[in-house]
């Protein structure tokens, strides 16, 4: 039973980092998730997928896994791109616009 531990990104719908800058432990699959014949509803028999723990910082999610004998991988978060320019909706019809007109 090893877990993983990583810093999920920013939602794509969102503009700010409000939750982005947590850290998540999550296990990985135990087995593998099977098809109930009659409903057609997905699952499994593995109660661990169900647990998602957060935590402030790296350190402490790392703490809690080494206090509890947890085996743990730690996925690094990619850095974000620094030179995205925000821009308005009327920056599509600027006359000073840096891009030729696509459309």
């Amino acid at each position: 039973m090893t877990a993983r531990i990583y810093q999920p990104a920013k939602s794509a719908m969102t503009s700010g980092m409000g939750k982005a800058r947590e850290w998540v432990l999550e296990y990985e699959p135990g087995e593998r998730r099977r098809i109930d014949p009659l409903m057609g509803w997905t699952g499994s028999g593995d109660m661990n997928g169900q647990v998602r723990l957060r935590f402030e910082s790296r350190e402490a999610a790392v703490d809690y896994a080494t206090r509890h004998g947890i085996a743990y991988s730690i996925e690094e978060p990619k850095p974000r791109r620094q030179n995205v320019r925000p821009m308005g909706y009327a920056g599509n019809y600027a006359y000073n616009r840096r891009q030729a007109w696509t459309h």
